[in-house]
């Protein structure tokens, strides 16, 4: 087929979701296009995987960033999946929602329909959670939600360690109340990585009136007059085009979204003609307000072989571990390293914790890419709220040219005042008591008390926590320069095209992306066949 009534573009969390929920209706044909191949893959299906994904560029984009000012001028690695079910293949699993108060402010910005109690309903459609019971947890949804299988011991050592320090704990971060420390829930499914591809799509892939193309590069939207109407890509060697008879839905995430929308001429006037691209479409916000969670580790070997490490004792028993996993789908194998965390406040006046604390069974040094021989952990702080906004635009008007990635790290100084007060009370806590039975030697400058010494390490190591978001915010035109889509998710200006991705949000979330991301597809599903049922 050359024409579809819904085609959407990118595979990832939205993508695959959207498609699961509007292929439900058989009288309309959708299309679904991914850059990406098959996650049918052990190393993406086995959660201790995600070592060979997160730092390399197997089913990875491995984006970088332009060099950042607040960093010394490094460039950080933006890691992105390149697979069906895009990063939720890639990532650590962690099945965190935000804070209450994130949502509330993004319907108080006037995105009326997106408050709280109005996204809930969707976080509860998609979920399946295997314990968990009450008014913000959900069974028979397609995202299986569980506990740890196996958690390591380490995380006992550092949960009593912030109850000696009177942290106060957390049964579960996407209850009532967020603060506190606590095992993360996981998107795992019988000791298996549940990404939204095996969650959604591979539920929905034998509809007859579901088409999946991989390895689909997209190099623009076409539109007649003020609608969009086509979609070109390049696969084998060759340009292809769709044509859409309803809607084209853009899902390709943070950074392409907004590059697919530029090289479609829709965006601002000055960057595209500076690239030779006629404007189609005059729309300052294309590309701005990008948001991302900056994050930095201290790090620790150790004498525990709880902890994962390169070391012939630590060899061996993840050969044990191997055979466990594959006779009971437990173990170490099961593990996405970040097992356990804590939202806690610099800032005591916040209106919620603005420090994410997530305890790695692992020495984690630039993304996982540089081995060390010996075992240990880490403890990432995340500033939860950045006040540092960047950008996205193209490098060239070639589709297969990365776009050019600026999070302005550090662009607004509250951001460096306030992670590095995280960073002194994650010292604080990496020092009790109870972690004197794992504690080893302080790499880098982890417990340096020079308050030069330390910031100079925070500029030297610090990189994303892999959150991008904001790059087609959503917003009131009137109101809002940079707004590109409404409180539906359709691109100001143009009929037939939305945007549903992490891209959208207006304020970064005070906690991993990947279910807020669910979320808004579940929520942009419902509008969408609402939109439809006005109009036919």
């Amino acid at each position: 087929m050359s024409e579809y009534d819904y085609i959407i573009i990118g595979a990832g969390s939205a993508g695959c979701t959207l498609a699961h929920r509007l292929s439900e209706d058989k009288n309309i044909n959708i299309c679904l296009i991914e850059a990406g191949g098959s996650h049918k893959n052990p190393i993406i299906h086995t959660p201790i995987g995600l070592i060979a994904l997160v730092g390399h560029k197997y089913k990875n984009w491995a984006f970088k960033t332009v060099p950042q000012k607040g960093l010394g001028g490094r460039r950080g690695l933006q890691p992105r999946g390149k697979v069906l079910g895009g990063s939720s293949s890639i990532n650590a699993m962690i099945y965190v929602r935000g804070h209450r108060a994130d949502y509330d402010h993004w319907a108080a910005l006037g995105n009326h329909g997106w408050a709280y109690e109005d996204v809930l309903p969707y976080f509860l459609r998609s979920e399946h959670h295997e314990s968990r019971e009450g008014g913000y947890h959900a069974k028979g949804g397609l995202l299986n939600v569980k506990s740890l299988s196996d958690p390591s011991e380490i995380n006992t050592h550092f949960m009593n360690a912030m109850a000696e320090l009177q942290y106060p704990k957390c049964e579960d971060f996407n209850g009532a109340r967020q603060e506190g420390y606590g095992y993360f829930d996981v998107t795992q499914k019988d000791g298996e990585r549940w990404s939204t591809a095996r969650a959604f799509l591979d539920t929905a892939i034998h509809r007859p009136n579901l088409t999946v193309i991989t390895k689909a590069h997209v190099s623009k939207i076409t539109l007649t007059g003020k609608r969009a109407t086509a979609v070109s890509y390049h696969k084998g060697g060759k340009l292809h085009t769709l044509h859409a008879k309803s809607e084209i839905i853009l899902s390709a995430g943070a950074f392409q979204s907004p590059q697919i929308l530029l090289l479609s001429g829709i965006g601002p006037k000055d960057e595209l003609t500076q690239h030779g691209i006629a404007c189609q479409h005059s729309l300052a916000g294309v590309g701005k307000n990008l948001q991302d969670h900056i994050d930095f580790t201290l790090v620790y070997s150790s004498p525990s072989l709880e902890t994962v490490g390169f070391s012939p004792k630590g060899i061996m028993r993840l050969f044990g571990q191997w055979r466990r996993y594959k006779k009971e789908r437990r173990g170490d194998f099961t593990s996405n390293f970040a097992e356990s965390g804590a939202h806690i406040y610099v800032n005591p006046n916040a209106p919620s914790p603005d420090i994410q604390l997530t305890l790695s069974k692992a020495i984690i040094e630039n993304h996982g890419r540089k081995i060390h021989l010996k075992h240990g952990y880490s403890c990432h702080i995340c500033l939860l709220r950045p006040k540092s906004h960047g950008s996205v635009t193209l490098a060239s008007k070639n589709p297969m040219d990365a776009p050019l990635i600026d999070p302005n790290f550090f662009g607004h100084e509250d951001d460096f005042d306030e992670l590095f007060q995280g960073v002194k009370k994650a010292q604080e806590i990496m020092r009790a008591p109870a972690m004197k039975p794992i504690r080893g030697k302080a790499l880098f400058h982890s417990q340096t008390d020079d308050p030069a010494l330390l910031a100079h390490d925070i500029r030297a190591r610090a990189d994303t926590l892999y959150h991008p978001v904001g790059t087609c915010k959503m917003g009131d035109a009137a109101h809002d320069p940079k707004a590109v889509v409404n409180n539906r998710l359709q691109v100001h200006g143009i009929d037939g095209l939305r945007v549903v991705d992490a891209s959208i949000m207006p304020k970064l979330v005070s906690g991993n992306t990947n279910a807020p991301v669910i979320m808004i597809a579940e929520k942009a599903a419902d509008m969408i066949k609402q939109d439809r049922a006005n109009t036919t």
